[in-house]
């Protein structure tokens, strides 16, 4: 007897990868800093253009980027969300600040780079030396929680995951409320399989930035595999309203709803 040459066989629909890793960076675009903090274009810009945020320009895109002192402004303005303030009342302490503001950023350009500023720079560069800058950097006090959570990256990507997780845990122990820490903590145990401590840093970040886009594309995936649909369904709408995804993240977005219709993919 013959079989059933006609059969069609059918394949597990495709989960999407993650969102990335993210490290503290020595310069940030408008959409970066957008993602990370939930505020509008329009009010980055307004801010800029006014001189409250101090940012320069790109030559290659005529468009402003922003500098790890810049950083620092921006996680100050999270800080007055997170105790209520309005985006006016935060302009005006902002405001209150603008000299100060200046008279730092005339210091800085008469000086050298710190330790941490160098760390930075040869990181994006590809430098093996950062990781010895970021160590002088934590042993001089100086951005310690930033320090430890960038080493966490570096040696993420040499393999050395147990000294990963214990640079994301100290980077913690520094500043309780880093966000990246926590989310590079949740992608570290969800690449680890350890979905429960996954969504517990994911949701931990969410909470103290819940204009943070990609953790809620992370929580999405580890709702799903942890059977929670709906939950999973709120996180991507969540991400696409913060987001406005481009091409290549919708598409991820239409393998994750893909694979929720998929039987055979759930929990796994």
């Amino acid at each position: 007897m013959k079989e059933n040459s006609n059969k069609v066989l059918s394949f597990p629909s495709r989960v999407p990868a993650k969102a990335p890793y993210q490290r503290v960076k020595s310069n940030y675009s408008i959409r970066e800093i957008k993602q990370l903090f939930g505020l509008s274009e329009r009010t980055i810009r307004r801010w800029t253009e006014q001189g409250i945020i101090q940012a320069a320009q790109r030559p290659e895109t005529n468009d402003y980027v922003y500098d790890f002192q810049a950083l620092t402004q921006f996680r100050r303005v999270r800080e007055l969300r997170a105790q209520g303030h309005s985006i006016r009342q935060i302009e005006a302490e902002l405001q209150g600040q603008l000299n100060l503001f200046r008279g730092a950023e005339a210091g800085r350009l008469s000086r050298l780079l710190t330790p941490f500023e160098e760390a930075l720079l040869l990181h994006e560069q590809g430098d093996p030396k950062a990781a010895e800058s970021y160590q002088e950097a934590i042993s001089d006090g100086e951005y310690v929680a930033e320090a430890y959570c960038n080493l966490g990256i570096i040696n993420k990507d040499l393999g050395k995951l147990g000294k990963a997780l214990d640079n994301f845990t100290l980077s913690l122990k520094h500043e309780p409320r880093h966000v990246e820490a926590h989310y590079n903590l949740g992608n570290l145990y969800f690449d680890a399989g350890e979905l429960p401590l996954a969504l517990l840093h994911y949701e931990a970040a969410a909470q103290i930035e819940p204009g943070f886009s990609l953790v809620y594309f992370n929580l999405a995936l580890v709702h799903f595999k942890l059977n929670d649909l709906p939950a999973s369904l709120a996180a991507i709408e969540t991400y696409k309203q913060l987001r406005q995804p481009d091409e290549e993240e919708i598409d991820a977005v239409n393998q994750l709803l893909k694979a929720m219709q998929d039987p055979r993919q759930t929990g796994r």
